[in-house]
């Protein structure tokens, strides 16, 4: 194959009580990615629809992401310098950048997981996602796998360490569906970073590791009461809510018509809510486009299953 098109999913990290650790993968939006092997060597982006995204290679996550993974590549194969290989680019972002539904991991994961097919499968996928991860730290000073390690195995993942990286896919209830609203404001994440506390209380500590045992055990058990009463973050969310409009009376209003809880996507602006089920999620979608409506905050919502697959690709004909 000389060229794919890859289909590459929004994201939700932290998953309220997870930071930093756990994330899932959503079946709407994606970013559409044209990836083409060239005999010329170097990376080059021919095209970028959707966004305003950084040309310069430096910046742009989806070319460092794959110059990382061109460079471990040449190393693996030990290539001669009359061998040559390349890459061009054309990117269709559908996920907003700034959203906190992981539009650079969706870039980093989408090329990493293209080359390494027109490859020929050289890496593995916990490989991968360190190579995507270097994207990451373009965009947010934070090299973190809770975006791009859902991206790549689909479902839910969760990082158990980042030194060694070992990263395990949970179980997904078949019925979870997600309600996003994006309101239509900037959060960059490493601002969002910058205001965290670097301690926390024991007491915090405590409860919150105790939602995050009893998240994963209500996932694998289907049990909806469970995971509606472990999403709850009591360190992150306090102090990131203050920047996202409306928030808790979103969280009152839709846990009301019946969503199980949620919390902020990422570093934000995004608002998350998992729900029982499809007619649920699209009820809960509502009322979110309710409570925005009389705001002066332009926003899209996203109601959406969870994406089992990850990353996806097609051969290009």
């Amino acid at each position: 194959m000389k060229g794919i098109k890859i289909l590459a999913p929004a994201t939700v990290a932290n998953l309220a009580c997870g930071f930093d650790v756990i994330g899932l993968a959503l079946d709407f939006p994606k970013d559409e990615i044209f990836l083409y092997k060239s005999n010329i060597p170097g990376i080059r982006i021919n095209k970028i629809d959707g966004s305003s995204l950084p040309k310069d290679p430096k910046k742009n996550v989806a070319f460092v992401a794959l110059q990382y993974f061109l460079k471990k590549y040449k190393q693996k194969q030990k290539f001669e310098k009359k061998d040559q290989i390349g890459f061009d680019i054309e990117l269709i972002k559908n996920i907003h950048p700034g959203s906190g539904i992981g539009s650079s991991a969706a870039s980093a994961a989408g090329v990493v997981l293209g080359a390494n097919i027109l490859l020929g499968n050289p890496f593995n996928t916990i490989q991968l996602i360190r190579f995507a991860m270097e994207g990451e730290r373009v965009a947010s000073g934070s090299a973190h796998a809770d975006n791009v390690a859902p991206a790549i195995m689909g479902g839910l993942t969760l990082v158990r360490s980042y030194n060694p990286l070992d990263i395990t896919k949970l179980h997904s209830p078949k019925e979870l569906w997600v309600s996003i609203i994006h309101p239509q404001i900037e959060i960059k994440t490493s601002d969002a970073r910058e205001i965290l506390k670097q301690k926390i209380l024991m007491t915090d500590a405590i409860k919150q590791w105790g939602n995050i045992g009893a998240l994963v055990a209500g996932l694998y058990q289907e049990n909806y009461a469970l995971i509606s009463r472990s999403l709850e973050d009591v360190i992150v969310e306090p102090i990131r809510a203050m920047l996202i409009p409306a928030f808790y009376e979103l969280k009152i209003r839709c846990k009301e018509i019946g969503a199980l809880g949620g919390g902020i996507s990422g570093s934000g602006p995004s608002v998350f809510m998992l729900s029982k089920g499809n007619y649920t999620a699209k009820k809960v979608t509502e009322v979110m486009n309710y409570v925005y409506s009389p705001l002066k905050v332009d926003y899209k919502t996203y109601t959406s299953p969870i994406n089992h697959l990850g990353v996806k690709w097609l051969k290009i004909k």
